[in-house]
């Protein structure tokens, strides 16, 4: 799996969009919701990405309830 990402996609976490994430770094695998701006393309996402303001363009998978009752996305790959 890419990014040794374990996404079991028997849950509800099966939907995959192109989105902008906010992060302080790429090292993350997981984002709360409110990190997460959900774009309607790649080229969308790649337009509204400013990483000197720590915002990257991603596809996410989510969202999902985290074990602490969050909704959060898991990255399923970073937009270069």
């Amino acid at each position: 799996m890419p990014n040794d990402l374990y996404v079991d996609w028997d849950s509800t976490t099966k939907d995959e969009n192109f989105a902008v994430v906010y992060t302080p770094t790429k090292r993350r695998k997981r984002f709360p919701d409110n990190c997460v701006r959900i774009m309607e393309s790649e080229a969308a996402a790649r337009t509204d990405a400013d990483p000197d303001k720590h915002f990257h363009a991603a596809k996410v998978a989510g969202p999902s309830r985290s074990s602490e009752g969050f909704f959060v996305y898991f990255l399923v790959h970073w937009i270069e």
